[in-house]
């Protein structure tokens, strides 16, 4: 069993959902970015996704774009996002997903990654771009087993046909996109995201996590019983962004990490406290 496998079993087990935090790799520097991705570790997230800075984010809204262009200005890279786990995995046992654009992976080279990324710690992989009729490729060089997975995107326009073909390959957890357009918060659909995440689980008994648009404490926990997961990313990289010259810019990111496990964990209890009255 991996890492994202046996984490959400342990959450399973105690009744929680995973908070999943995206950071860009290198922002603001790298030094500066392993401090606050081991703070924000050890402040209780269940899942980082570590995002590859790249020139053309088509996916991304302004925040995580500025984001992007702070890393690359810094020298980051997939290379640089690859040390950077490997220098996380001292610290943390935390599972780590490289979260990029194709364009990166396959200038590193398809054959190097598959070897340095899961020999560096990275424990799989979410690349925006590349539907699965266009992996053919680079599924080739997938490791056997599940021990580096492979999560795939689904859209909110999603049909029910095309969500089996998606998730067919898929491994570690998928990644339920809430809104249409780009990352950032705002233009939430609750109900909308209820159905779409009850007809994705018919797909597959993969753990779904949603993300995009996700921005407060308060979403998170209004989203959080629908899913077994959350992805936070627009909301972390603002704090950098802001507070990116801060001493405490560690401090505040932790801080924002336990926000959204406490509202997460206050909605699983009340749901857990109704469904056992109701029970009894």
């Amino acid at each position: 069993m991996n890492r994202i496998d046996k984490q959400f079993a342990e959450l399973r087990e105690k009744g929680e959902k995973a908070l999943v935090g995206f950071v860009l790799a290198g922002d603001p520097s790298f030094d500066r970015s392993l401090e606050l991705l081991a703070a924000m570790c050890d402040a209780g997230l269940d899942v980082l996704e570590l995002g590859v800075p790249f020139s053309d984010p088509t996916a991304d809204g302004p925040v995580i774009q500025r984001g992007g262009l702070r890393a690359l200005k810094s020298g980051s890279s997939l290379a640089g996002a690859i040390r950077m786990i490997g220098a996380l995995r001292k610290k943390t046992d935390v599972p780590v997903v490289l979260f990029s654009y194709y364009n990166p992976i396959f200038a590193y080279g398809l054959e190097a990654f598959f070897r340095d990324a899961p020999a560096a710690g990275a424990d799989g992989m979410l690349v925006v771009d590349l539907p699965p009729e266009e992996a053919a490729e680079m599924n080739e060089y997938l490791p056997d087993g599940n021990d580096f997975a492979l999560i795939r995107l689904v859209a909110p326009t999603t049909p029910p046909e095309r969500m089996h073909a998606i998730v067919k390959n898929a491994s570690g957890f998928i990644y339920l996109i809430s809104k249409a357009g780009v990352t950032g918060g705002g233009g939430l659909d609750p109900e909308g995201i209820r159905k779409q995440a009850a007809t994705l689980r018919a797909a597959s008994g993969l753990p779904l996590c949603v993300g995009f648009g996700v921005s407060t404490p308060d979403d998170a926990a209004m989203l959080a019983p629908f899913v077994d997961g959350v992805v936070i990313g627009s909301t972390f990289e603002n704090i950098i962004e802001e507070y990116r010259d801060s001493p405490d810019l560690a401090e505040r990111l932790a801080g924002q990490v336990r926000s959204f496990k406490a509202a997460m964990r206050e909605t699983a209890a009340m749901n857990s406290h109704k469904t056992g009255r109701m029970g009894g």
